[in-house]
């Protein structure tokens, strides 16, 4: 490290220790320290290589103290520029004192200018700017130029090379209560001389931007990454008004508020150029093509937003309120630090790749509060996620309260403090509505419905039975695939009046256009321990004609609610209890893959059905957690598993079916369009990550989903692939770790992915250098 390094190092690890906060700095310490910088900078580097030229400088304003602004001031700011001999760059400085000539602050900055007088008028506006965030009102500027003072305080032409920056100076001037221009000779300049000096001490490096924006945006173009303060009074204008939009006004509330207040300072200082020459950003202006557009599946999720440079506003543009709301949640998270500085010098254009990026939670195994789910709705439009699949009922409970039906929650359900009330669906209906996501709920039937036994014994086969069967019974006749039985019975006429019911009473509550029927794991083994069923199969009938009268009845009723139906694959690929696709037309129904992989999604998809793909090879977030059966001998091996037997050694899943746990990286590396030609990937509609709660509750629920499902947005939203086609996973580490730590500082709690000694050695914790 040379001396000019060094001294610019203490000078760093002295700001971050935060010396400058309570050290008042005399100007006979700024020179001295400056000059010999500057000295040793010039000694050290008598030349410039070319590819250096005119590139943005890293930004070092160190030098201030706290103050409180005095009232009705005139303040006194001398401004100066320097360039070291033969080189095209240079150094801003600026001293601001009140009428007494105590200093109140101090600044230097590296710039990139081509000659002394641009350099002059660079620091003048650079000055102007800072008084203008100081909030001074009375101004007297103060330089030694005289060819600029003219310019600007006497309205003659200014040349060409300056006369933008002139132009800019006399604007900022209005700015203020009072604004004058003075020339003084140099030795009166000689602190802010002193400053700029000090500011070419700063050692040149080329910027990498490190774009802090998950899931990352499809285009981006950051040329020079530079970045702004915030405004303090910084506004979320919506042009033309929408009049309290119902959905986009509490979003833009929220967002404000977040802007404004969260503070976050990332873990790794994110490389750009932070520089006092641009105003702070006062306004971002948001403008709606269609703010009446419903929020559905392949509604235009697109958004522009444009941070520039130079101005006070930054705009955003949408097709749609929701890619409004898509759009500030990247603005969101281009604010970082306290006091907040935003991105700048930015253009981003930015659209989906799936429409259907979804979470897929269970509240039937184990009970969440509504806060709960509002929180994970709340994260998921952090993440760009925009449909939460409710699968609330199962064989377990049935939480659910429904008008027509409240004997079976009352009932079903795990009691009365563990129930979801019509006001309750109503609050995360609109609550996910305000964040950009759509609440799809699911009633799996006809399997998956012990639940209901409770309330009406009488439609449901084997239920609270022993989930094997009678000891000595074959796993093929089992009564359910885990312990909660019960499926109901199509031969039953009620079975179908309280089904109706149901589905009406889901219909009203949930405005979403998809309803998700379930349909999947029929156990044979259920059906047939009941008697009417064994006596409709003793007289010709098979389980696919009991299915099929199920869906039969139940599909053109739910259809006729002008609802989208969704089912599991199993209703179609099951092995043993299907139905036919001229039963299940491809026009009418969505089918969701969760076995085979990329297999059965080809399998789906060749047939003509559009897909949404859950995967549990790579989207269940449960898998890898241990078995939770009760009085399990197999744990019981202190040395080794059976013979032919593994289970706690030699790759054995030690209880969980659908081991390994599923890593962000398993998740973030899946195509889910794997194999597939470009007609059929059009109908792969999306995926779903999936939390099914045996073994989770609201204890563990972030932990359990995030952020290994930032990983499925990533990949849902932009892809998981550079521009050049490779895998991104090797930088998308660097990034994820960032953005966990920014959702824990949200509120989120998010699991960590590395040791923080790895986050702050980016790299050093890779598998290979």
């Amino acid at each position: 490290m040379g001396l000019c390094d060094f001294i610019y190092w203490q000078l760093w690890r002295a700001r971050t220790n935060r010396i400058f906060k309570t050290k008042i700095w005399s100007p006979e310490e700024i020179i001295q320290t400056a000059e010999r910088a500057h000295q040793e900078f010039c000694e050290a580097n008598p030349t410039t290589t070319s590819s250096n030229q005119g590139q943005p400088l890293p930004t070092d304003p160190v030098i201030s103290r706290h103050w409180i602004k005095p009232p009705e001031i005139t303040v006194k700011l001398n401004s100066d520029a320097s360039v070291c001999q033969g080189k095209n760059r240079g150094g801003v400085g600026f001293i601001f004192r009140n009428h007494e000539g105590q200093v109140l602050k101090a600044v230097f900055e590296p710039m990139s200018f081509s000659d002394a007088l641009t350099g002059e008028a660079v620091a003048l506006r650079a000055g102007l700017l800072h008084a203008i965030s100081e909030g001074f009102d009375h101004i007297i500027a103060e330089s030694d130029c005289l060819e600029l003072i003219r310019c600007c305080d006497q309205g003659q032409t200014p040349p060409l090379s300056i006369s933008h920056l002139a132009q800019d100076i006399r604007h900022l001037a209005s700015y203020f209560l009072s604004c004058s221009f003075h020339f003084v000779t140099r030795d009166i300049n000689t602190v802010a001389d002193a400053l700029a000096r000090r500011a070419l001490s700063v050692s040149f490096s080329t910027i990498q931007s490190q774009i802090s924006v998950w899931p990352k945006p499809r285009n981006i173009s950051w040329p020079h990454p530079q970045a702004t303060t915030l405004s303090p009074t910084f506004t979320i204008i919506v042009s033309p008004p929408l009049n309290n939009h119902p959905y986009l006004s509490p979003a833009v509330t929220g967002y404000h508020s977040l802007i404004l207040t969260e503070n976050y300072n990332p873990i790794v200082s994110p490389s750009v150029n932070f520089t006092a020459t641009t105003l702070p950003l006062q306004f971002l202006t948001i403008s709606v093509t269609d703010p009446s557009v419903p929020l559905q599946h392949g509604v235009d999720e697109s958004y522009t937003l444009t941070i520039p440079t130079i101005g006070s506003s930054a705009n955003l543009t949408a097709a749609t309120v929701w890619g409004a709301m898509r759009g500030l949640e990247t603005f969101s998270q281009l604010v970082w630090g306290n006091p907040p500085r935003v991105a700048t010098g930015l253009d981003i254009w930015d659209a989906p790749l799936f429409g259907h990026r979804g979470v897929l939670l269970d509240t039937a195994r184990n009970y969440y509060g509504v806060a709960d789910i509002l929180r994970t709705i709340q994260a998921m439009s952090y993440n760009k996620l925009n449909v939460f699949h409710w699968h609330i009922t199962d064989s377990q409970s049935f939480p659910l309260v429904l008008p027509s039906q409240p004997e079976l929650a009352e009932k079903g359900s795990y009691g009365p403090g563990m129930q979801y009330s019509p006001e309750d669906v109503k609050m995360i209906v609109e609550f996910g509505l305000e964040n950009g996501v759509r609440v799809m709920p699911e009633i799996d039937a006809p399997g998956h419905t012990g639940s209901w036994a409770t309330a009406y014994p009488e439609i449901v086969t084997c239920a609270n039975m022993f989930w094997t069967g009678p000891p000595g019974t074959a796993y093929a006749d089992r009564l359910a695939s885990e312990p909660g039985t019960g499926q109901l019975n199509p031969l039953n006429p009620m079975t179908y009046q309280v089904l109706k019911n149901v589905i009406h009473d889901v219909v009203a509550l949930f405005p979403e256009p998809f309803y998700h029927g379930g349909a999947d794991e029929i156990v044979p083994g259920c059906w047939k321990a009941d008697p009417t069923i064994q006596n409709y199969l003793s007289q010709g009938g098979n389980l696919n004609q009991l299915l099929q009268n199920f869906i039969n009845t139940t599909l053109p009723y739910i259809t006729s609610l002008n609802r989208t139906v969704v089912y599991w694959e199993d209703v179609l690929l099951d092995a043993t209890v299907n139905v036919s696709s001229s039963i299940l037309r491809p026009e009418k129904v969505i089918l969701q893959t969760w076995n085979n992989g990329p297999n059965n999604t080809l399998r789906l998809v060749s047939a003509g059905y559009r897909v949404i793909v859950s995967s549990a090879d790579f989207y269940y977030l449960d898998c890898g957690h241990g078995g939770w059966l009760g009085n399990d001998s197999r744990y019981d091996l202190q040395v080794g598993d059976l013979p032919g037997q593994p289970f706690n050694y030699a790759g054995g899943n030690g209880g969980s079916w659908c081991d390994p746990f599923k890593t962000w990286q398993r998740v973030y590396d899946y195509d889910i369009t794997y194999g597939l030609n470009e007609t059929q990937g059009k109908l792969v509609l999306g995926g779903e990550v999936a939390l099914w709660s045996e073994q989770a509750d609201s204890t563990v629920l972030d932990g359990k989903i995030w952020p290994r499902t930032s990983a499925l947005a990533e990949t849902m939203w932009s892809g998981n692939r550079d521009e050049t086609g490779k895998k991104r996973y090797a930088e998308a580490i660097n990034r994820l770790n960032e953005w966990r730590y920014r959702m824990v500082y949200r509120g989120i709690g998010a699991e960590p992915l590395q040791p923080l000694w790895c986050i702050t050695r980016p790299g050093m914790c890779n598998l290979v250098q």
